[in-house]
């Protein structure tokens, strides 16, 4: 990872959900020699220039990535909800407990099967990423003593995880995904209460979550009180 644009280029490995370019155009317009070295870095490994960009960036920055060649394949949307000290009830019939198993199991294997089998209610994802790679990327996740990892059970078994970091008075949410067998019966907004409840238990000002837009997960999301704070447009360039 290496600061570009007031945000980041951001390289995991080939295949990884984390190859992108993030928070571009906050710190300046990069040039045009900017751009081409990270295309020509990326070409090198063998993966596309993915861009995300926010509404409130730098708006030549689009014009310039569109001249480049760059096509929309996406949009989302981030979404934030003032605590203030307030509660969320958890739905009856859904349990959320905070995991703490060293080996990342139950947390790790229910995440990981959510999303490697996405809801296709709403928008759909313009990419899919294979078992191995969606892993890779949670275990790092976890791997970072700040972010708290919940497991939520419905009928005694596994049904969804999710995660939380909190910095700054801001709680991130993610890593939300919820098996197959068990979606519409509560558990992703049960998730989201408890990790609400919980960060404006420690002071939290604000949470913010992402979404695709007019997904199911954007649509619970608004039912637990958020709104939407920015759009990120999603470009993508095959180099």
């Amino acid at each position: 990872m290496r600061e570009f644009g007031g945000g980041a280029v951001c390289f995991a490995g080939v295949g990884s959900p984390l190859n992108k370019v993030v928070g571009v155009g906050f710190g300046g317009v990069p040039s045009v020699g900017e751009w081409e070295e990270v295309e020509r870095a990326c070409a090198e490994v063998g993966v596309a220039v993915q861009v995300e960009l926010s509404q409130l960036a730098d708006p030549r920055i689009g014009e310039m990535l569109t001249g480049r060649g760059y096509r929309l394949v996406s949009f989302e949307n981030v979404l934030g909800v003032e605590l203030g000290g307030r509660r969320w009830e958890v739905p009856e019939g859904v349990e959320v407990r905070r995991d703490e198993d060293e080996d990342l199991g139950v947390w790790l294997d229910v995440v990981v099967d959510g999303f490697a089998h996405p809801d296709d209610e709403g928008v759909p994802s313009h990419e899919e990423f294979p078992r191995e790679a969606i892993a890779a990327v949670m275990r790092d996740m976890a791997s970072t003593n700040d972010t708290r990892r919940y497991v939520a059970y419905r009928n005694g078994e596994p049904a969804g995880g999710a995660s939380m970091r909190t910095g700054g008075g801001i709680a991130a949410l993610a890593g939300a995904a919820t098996l197959p067998a068990h979606r519409r019966n509560g558990v992703q907004t049960a998730m989201l209460s408890t990790r609400l409840t919980e960060a404006a238990a420690e002071g939290c000002d604000l949470a913010v979550i992402t979404t695709q837009p007019g997904s199911k997960s954007q649509r619970n999301a608004q039912g637990r009180g958020f709104s939407l704070l920015y759009t990120r447009a999603v470009l993508v360039k095959e180099v």
